[in-house]
């Protein structure tokens, strides 16, 4: 296993998957599952480099050296045999595909996992066999595309590349609203939980994997909405059934979770979040330092307004987590939340306009990735399809409308704020969008 250790300790950081980028791993096995599949295994690697460490899923497959595809080898194994990464073998993803769409358990209760196969309100299923593709450009973990060899539904596949302890909030909201018969996600098709011990001694269970209905040759929102910029064509209804989807979500979660009526701590939780971005933000982006007294006003009229009570919210909502389709109108994905917070932080009941102003922010997007000589008027589309949207929104959940609503406006902000400091490290060419709408939000007497 020190050799294995030693090969993913180089292979790992090479992945779109891993963390921690421009450190070097240190890395320990936590979890070691052998397969059916032939000479393969499923592994827990904890990853200390870092504060608090990092617990990655790697499933790995011995096989002959020159037999494994282009990027997926690992390193040696020994005379004539490699370690390869098994989410590109088909003895592993068949198993993956067993478990989600059949069920099966691997190892002990307390030390091994578990597939849950779900049964489709519908009455649809998956076929008994397909044949897996990993999908290309995932970022955080790797998801693997089962398309039927005979009748069935195909079955999209997403194995949690980060593992926390608790069930993965893409697992629990998905499946919730698909059993509630909500149209505007994919039905969930199975899931994958194990459970291990922590190097303290803790026995802990979380999530593995999960499937649901993948749909074949759909764009999502932000493909849509480009487009329909850059043709000029008119979104309002469009943005409108969007709005519609968002509420109708919320709406939901709010039927099927707990809520509760926010309390001191919970307002000052959000307000410290967003100082604590801004501080950032003034530091590695000078140009928003002489925004940062009216942002921090904007913030101020937020603490004081009347807040909705908590509730579970998608949390990481943007265009790109929408697809287009033609069965079900807009289908919302991906309900992890931000990777980068702490499970424990994204399991909580939490203000659901923080989903609204997402939107919000991903269509003023619309704006600086369409090129085109008339700016007034991509920016008259982008302002027409936001209020069309947030009268589909208002009207679904209800209430009379957002108007000036301090609370969205200090959302909206904060979401600009971290959009310059990712801007400003990654794409500078871009940071004068968010700095644009800051400039909006909290305009300069």
């Amino acid at each position: 296993m020190g050799d294995l250790l030693d090969s993913l300790a180089v292979w790992m950081p090479r992945q779109r998957w891993y963390g921690t980028k421009g450190r070097d791993p240190h890395l320990t096995v936590i979890a070691d599952w052998p397969l059916d599949a032939a000479d393969a295994r499923l592994l827990l690697v904890r990853d200390e480099a870092v504060h608090p460490a990092i617990v990655y899923q790697v499933p790995v497959a011995v096989r002959p050296e020159g037999a494994v595809p282009p990027g997926s080898l690992i390193g040696p194994a020994s005379e004539g045999l490699v370690w390869a990464d098994a989410t590109t073998d088909a003895a592993f993803t068949d198993q993956l595909y067993t478990w989600v769409t059949e069920g099966g358990e691997v190892g002990r209760a307390d030390d091994g996992f578990l597939g849950i196969a779900l049964t489709s309100p519908d009455g649809r299923a998956p076929a008994q066999r397909a044949t897996a593709r990993v999908l290309s450009g995932e970022q955080s973990n790797t998801s693997l595309i089962f398309r039927p060899e005979d009748d069935g539904i195909p079955v999209i596949c997403k194995l949690f590349r980060q593992v926390n302890p608790g069930i993965n909030p893409d697992v629990e909201l998905q499946s919730a609203l698909a059993a509630g018969g909500a149209a505007f996600v994919p039905a969930a098709i199975g899931e994958v939980r194990g459970s291990w011990v922590t190097p303290e001694g803790v026995p802990v269970s979380g999530s593995l994997a999960f499937a649901q209905e993948f749909f074949e040759g759909v764009e999502d929102a932000w493909r849509v909405a480009l487009d329909a910029a850059a043709s000029a064509d008119d979104f309002a209804a469009r943005a409108h059934a969007l709005g519609a989807s968002v509420a109708g979500m919320h709406v939901a979660l709010a039927r099927q979770f707990p809520t509760r009526e926010p309390d001191e701590a919970d307002r000052a939780a959000v307000v410290g979040a967003w100082e604590r971005r801004l501080s950032i933000a003034v530091t590695e982006v000078p140009a928003l330092l002489p925004y940062a007294d009216r942002i921090r006003a904007v913030y101020a009229a937020a603490t004081v307004a009347p807040w909705p009570a908590l509730q579970r919210v998608h949390g990481d909502l943007h265009l790109g987590q929408v697809l287009d389709t033609a069965a079900n109108g807009w289908v919302l994905l991906d309900f992890e939340g931000e990777p980068l917070r702490p499970i424990a932080e994204r399991l909580q009941p939490d203000v659901a306009v923080r989903d609204v102003a997402g939107m919000l922010r991903s269509f003023d997007y619309v704006s600086g990735a369409v090129a085109d000589d008339d700016g007034a008027a991509v920016r008259a589309w982008v302002i027409a399809a936001q209020q069309a949207f947030l009268a589909g929104y208002a009207e679904t959940a209800g209430r009379e409308g957002f108007g000036d609503d301090p609370l969205l406006a200090a959302f909206e902000l904060d979401k600009a704020v971290y959009e310059a400091i990712y801007e400003t490290r990654n794409r500078p060419d871009w940071v004068g969008i968010p700095l644009a709408a800051i400039g909006r939000l909290a305009p300069l007497d």
